[in-house]
């Protein structure tokens, strides 16, 4: 794969010589691409665009922040060995973390602009699936949050990522046994299932169904909260085919905890809006 795309030249300063990478470039392409949607749709409700790029900031600032707050939580035992380097190491975004953060931050910022909560989160949901379809690309790039190893034709070995796909890394970073057949086959490096290429695909098609249903006549917040429950049973799906290593509940990744919970708002805020009524 591509970690890094290039280096910056060695006589900028302070940045010089630091490496730009793919994953880097793909989640700003994602939060442009999340803001240029939700503008295109606040304008056909009749907004000014520079409501998308006000909610943008806030959303930057709360997924970047929260993704990492997430991370250093989840490996906390970690945190206690090298606490500087776990917040200001490259690695570590974890996408609910994210979400939870910005998503507190930008309904904030829609109260205090006095704007109608409804139909701006309803103009976010297109925008949400999109853009988190085109952030996964970013983890398939530099080969992180990759699957459990596969002998199928959609299996992809991952030698660079980060981690690797070797043998000794997955049983020993992940606790998954490889099978022999496997290692036989294919040697020390093994195939996986791009589960980053699967996330991708569905949230795309969550994308064209929801921006297909955008003029819904159901109460505003509808389309949200069926983005809301789209994005958490894909989810949920696909962890049964990452490699994971935090399977607190069983079979069940704690990611996997909270997309059910997430699911069940969506599926209660569904069937409470899915009535006619006026759009505000």
């Amino acid at each position: 794969m591509y970690p890094n795309l290039f280096t910056l030249p060695e006589w900028l300063p302070l940045v010089g010589g630091a490496p730009i990478t793919s994953f880097g470039i793909m989640m700003l392409a994602a939060f442009l691409t999340g803001g240029h949607v939700l503008k295109v749709e606040l304008v056909r409700q009749g907004r000014q665009p520079e409501i998308a790029w006000d909610l943008l900031f806030w959303a930057v600032l709360g997924g970047i922040v929260g993704a990492r707050i997430y991370y250093v939580l989840l490996n906390y035992p970690r945190l206690l060995d090298d606490p500087i380097g776990m917040f200001l190491s490259r690695a570590g975004m974890v996408w609910y973390g994210g979400f939870l953060l910005a998503g507190a931050l930008v309904l904030r910022r829609i109260r205090t602009l006095g704007l109608p909560m409804g139909s701006i989160v309803d103009a976010s949901a297109p925008a949400l699936a999109l853009a988190y379809g085109v952030g996964r690309l970013g983890c398939f790039l530099v080969g992180d949050d990759y699957g459990r190893p596969t002998d199928s034709w959609v299996g992809i070995a991952f030698p660079n990522g980060q981690p690797p796909t070797t043998v000794a890394t997955i049983e020993s970073h992940f606790g998954i046994t490889v099978d022999p057949a496997l290692i036989e086959k294919y040697g020390e490096v093994v195939p996986v299932h791009p589960t980053q290429l699967y996330e991708t695909g569905i949230s795309t098609l969550i994308f064209l169904v929801l921006w297909s249903l955008r003029r819904h006549r159901h109460r505003p917040g509808w389309l949200f909260a069926l983005w809301l429950t789209l994005a958490s049973a894909e989810r949920f799906l696909v962890e049964f085919y990452r490699a994971k290593d935090d399977r607190f509940l069983g079979a069940l990744t704690l990611a996997q905890a909270v997309s059910v919970a997430l699911a069940a708002v969506g599926v209660a805020w569904i069937a409470k809006l899915r009535i006619s009524g006026d759009r505000r």
